[in-house]
């Protein structure tokens, strides 16, 4: 079995009274990738800034191969690549000139810090651009010119902040080649995101944050076997259905949870034949469906069972 590389235990961190981590605890092995999935504002970006030592915890513990990450723990602070939300990229600067910056700001230098530029523009592939600068790439192109950024100190721990808010699909594919690229190289990740296919596609390990608590901590399939709800009912309404509609549908037979987005229903069920004598109910208590489609369940539907709402909210 694989070691343990980070362990955080009962995270802490409130900002005047509202608590933005409420006591968050998991940990990740050496060469895993852990999706740490919420929706916008459960408390991700505060626990990757707690995690990075950017970012004195309220209370809490978070160590590092044993040893602590706080403020001025430069040695093992190190030993981490963080890819922020936020760009961190020089515009006026070409990506070569980027990260040889930034790795005269881990202490490399000469013929070393020459290889493993090259190295990490090969493995985000962006050869072909090292002359360029930021100011010419694309929001893609930029992503994957930060993640290059993060590696350059071969960190045993990369953590990546939504990494893909604002890129094309294409860009996306291209991101996602690289960070398999890592995990066939063995090495440990943490990912955030509030696209649960993202995580779906990345992650052997899932924790589910939402208002600070931890939700869930397993395995993907270990998660989907707590579901028990096997399909999801799509459903678009002319126009939102009423609290007294969504309570009533609630206890209808094979639904397992529900939640309304605006004039979308979201609803959990028991298995896919279930989907026809809701749509018919919904008919018969005045709804009007414009559009349904029904899938298996996803990490969304564990979400939604285990909150009532969706990763959308």
């Amino acid at each position: 079995m694989s070691s343990v590389l980070l362990s955080v235990t009962d995270l802490v961190k409130s900002y005047g009274t509202r608590r933005a981590v409420d006591g968050v605890s998991f940990r990740v092995l050496a060469g895993q990738t852990v999706g740490l999935l919420g929706p916008n504002g459960a408390g991700k970006s505060t626990t990757v800034a707690m995690l990075c030592g950017l970012l004195r915890p309220d209370a809490g513990e978070i160590l590092l191969d044993g040893q602590p990450v706080a403020a001025g723990a430069a040695a093992v602070k190190r030993r981490i690549g963080m890819v922020p939300q936020d760009l961190a990229l020089y515009e006026d600067l070409s990506a070569r000139e980027n990260l040889r910056l930034f790795g005269a700001l881990y202490g490399l230098k000469g013929g070393p810090l020459a290889a493993r530029i090259e190295h990490v523009l090969g493995l985000v592939n962006l050869q072909d651009r090292a002359r360029d600068k930021p100011a010419t790439f694309s929001g893609g192109m930029k992503r994957r010119l930060n993640i290059a950024a993060a590696l350059l100190h071969e960190p045993d721990l990369l953590i990546l902040d939504e990494p893909t808010v604002g890129v094309d699909p294409q860009s996306r594919n291209a991101i996602f080649d690289t960070l398999e690229a890592l995990q066939a190289q063995g090495r440990a990740l943490i990912y955030t995101s509030h696209y649960m296919e993202e995580v779906e596609r990345l992650a052997d390990h899932i924790v589910i944050i939402d208002h600070g608590k931890v939700l869930a901590d397993d395995t993907p399939a270990a998660l989907h076997r707590r579901l028990p709800a096997r399909a999801v009912l799509r459903v678009d309404l002319a126009e939102p259905a009423a609290e007294g509609v969504l309570a009533a549908l609630r206890a209808h037979a094979g639904v397992t949870a529900l939640a309304q987005d605006k004039a979308t229903l979201d609803i959990a069920l028991v298995d896919n034949a279930d989907a026809v004598p809701v749509l018919g109910w919904l008919q018969q208590n005045g709804q009007r469906p414009l559009h349904f489609s029904t899938a298996r369940a996803s990490l969304e539907d564990i979400f939604l069972n285990l909150t009532g709402r969706t990763l959308r909210d």
